[in-house]
């Protein structure tokens, strides 16, 4: 790879470590700021910067092995320079480790720390003679430790995954985080049929499978970019995980229903609600700030929906206006993300016990006062993205126990999930989606 493609992994992964960027936040900004690249390198700026978030534990226990100076103690610049040489060596084949150890010393001279050069030479070059010879954790001695270290999580989190979790079935999940997943699509069936659009992006040279959960659902790959992707600005497709899908038609929305969708961004179940409720129904979508209302509003006017009112509303206040109004609320809450981590590399290095905690009792403070938008005989889906007992099947008890609803048999949408409970709990790598958990309950009349 050319030099300047190296400054922008380098420029990106600083911004991560420094700033405290969300990756996918600082790679979408760095792409943008090269769209002109060449496709090949701009998916060699994606795999590494990705490749580096996902891996940094693993990473820092390999330079740990070889270094006197320990990773947290290196200069940032240092830190992400050893990082992305290790990343290059273990994971990708196509690059010579002598190639990759130059270069690598020469962005660090480049930078202002050629007095460092010998330094970062001597431990790579060291890692690259003994690659074959790492000791790692032994999972019957410490599987925490193993779990950590294989998988690039904090141990902390792999205690929380053992706590709701058998260890194969932990494997499993953290696995599948590590496997190259298509994009998830829904299909906007209001203007093309599933296989017409499959037909289509087949014609355009991508990689297309239909979803075993979702029938509007595609699996694509092969593709360059999103916004690229035949059909986008017509509104043809949303990117949708099926689970998400999933929880949408679990509600049951019928044609003219009210439907509040409380905490809304980037807007996917919006507009899957918006289908079902018609020209004659309406959806309300909500989220908590500016930033996130635009991204729904850019959405729902990418589709062109008429029947969605977009408002930015913090879900913990009441909205008198409501109560008693809805057929239907959505409370797709916010929580710690677990069934998603494989994607959003951040996630898994930001989860502890007591933030899980604390998110358990904001899903409970929101839905205290959602619920009491739901009329009589209406429907309330409470959903996360995440696969912790507390945020999911313990909340779900909670609110049947202290609030004037029911929960509802669900078990004829995905049979051997939990649905005659009034849940679907869904595990990545064991289920085609992420992992998610959707529960759901009818208001006494």
């Amino acid at each position: 790879m050319e030099r300047d493609t190296r400054e922008v992994v380098l420029t990106t992964l600083l911004d991560i470590e420094k700033n405290h960027t969300f990756s996918n936040t600082a790679l979408n900004t760095a792409l943008k700021a090269n769209q002109f690249m060449s496709k090949q390198d701009r998916a060699y700026i994606t795999r590494m910067v990705e490749g580096v978030t996902e891996k940094r534990i693993r990473l820092d226990y390999i330079i740990n092995s070889f270094s006197k100076t320990r990773v947290n103690k290196c200069k940032p610049l240092i830190r992400c320079v050893l990082r992305m040489g290790v990343y290059e060596m273990f994971y990708m084949d196509s690059i010579q480790d002598h190639t990759t150890c130059n270069l690598c010393v020469k962005l660090a001279t480049d930078h202002g720390f050629g007095s460092l050069r010998g330094f970062v030479n001597g431990v790579l070059r060291n890692i690259a003679r003994s690659k074959y010879s790492i000791v790692y954790p032994d999972r019957s001695e410490d599987l925490q430790k193993y779990l950590s270290v294989k998988y690039s999580i904090p141990e902390e989190l792999a205690g929380i995954l053992l706590k709701d979790h058998d260890s194969d079935t932990v494997e499993r999940m953290l696995e599948s985080g590590e496997d190259d997943r298509p994009t998830a699509i829904r299909v906007n069936t209001a203007v093309i049929s599933a296989d017409d659009f499959a037909d289509k992006l087949e014609r355009a040279g991508i990689n297309v499978s239909r979803g075993m959960i979702s029938e509007t659902s595609l699996l694509i790959s092969g593709y360059d970019y999103i916004r690229k992707v035949p059909g986008f600005f017509d509104g043809e497709f949303v990117v949708q995980d099926q689970s998400s899908c999933l929880a949408v038609k679990v509600a049951d929305i019928q044609e003219g229903d009210l439907v509040v969708d409380v905490c809304a961004a980037p807007g996917g179940k919006t507009m899957y609600a918006a289908y079902f409720a018609g020209e004659s129904g309406k959806v309300i979508s909500r989220d908590l700030t500016d930033k996130k209302t635009e991204l729904i509003e850019e959405n729902v006017d990418r589709l062109g929906l008429r029947n969605v009112e977009v408002q930015v509303w913090d879900a913990r206040e009441v909205d008198e206006e409501l109560i008693g109004r809805a057929d239907v609320v959505i409370a797709d809450l916010p929580c710690s993300g677990l069934g998603i981590m494989g994607r959003k590399n951040d996630i898994k290095y930001n989860v502890t016990d007591s933030s899980i905690d604390e998110l358990a009792q904001l899903q409970r403070d929101i839905l205290d006062v959602v619920s009491g938008y739901v009329k009589p005989g209406g429907t309330l889906v409470y959903s996360t993205c995440t696969t912790d007992r507390r945020e999911n099947q313990d909340n779900a008890a909670w609110f049947a126990d202290n609030h004037d609803f029911k929960t509802v048999n669900i078990e004829d949408y995905l049979p051997g999930h939990g649905g005659h409970d009034g849940y679907i709990a869904l595990i990545q790598g064991v289920d085609e989606c992420d992992g998610f958990f959707i529960s759901k309950f009818r208001r006494d009349k």
